[in-house]
């Protein structure tokens, strides 16, 4: 285990699908975990549910290829974020990268369309 709980959690969520199943329950969790997985439910790509009382969160696999954590952490501006999404994305159109902004976590969509950058986190597609 390191101490990036987004990193584990992601890779936790590939090897999961991986093996076939659709559902795992993870148990490191963070506020900013809990960000990303808002977004990527938002994009339709997992769903999650938070059991406040054992602080586990159960995952489930929607429509995901492909996520994970962007290391190291690498500071975008606005007109840099095409560079990454060609290194990180497939195609154009296919994808999100999150992107932690001074307006808090958001997809680089919203980042573009809000023209700040940031920091990226993950992606999925």
């Amino acid at each position: 285990m390191s101490h990036d709980i987004i990193s584990d959690a992601l890779n936790a969520i590939m090897n999961i699908k991986r093996t076939g199943k659709k559902t795992i329950v993870v148990r490191r969790i963070s506020k900013l975990l809990i960000e990303v997985l808002k977004i990527a439910k938002k994009h339709g790509y997992l769903d999650y549910s938070l059991d406040n009382n054992t602080k586990e969160l159960k995952i489930e696999i929607e429509k995901l290829n492909i996520c994970k954590a962007i290391k190291p952490r690498f500071d975008v501006g606005i007109d840099e974020i095409d560079k990454y999404i060609k290194r990180y994305m497939p195609a154009r159109n296919f994808g999100i990268i999150i992107i932690s902004t001074s307006k808090g976590l958001m997809s680089h969509e919203e980042a573009y369309e809000k023209n700040i950058g940031g920091s990226l986190i993950a992606y999925f597609y």
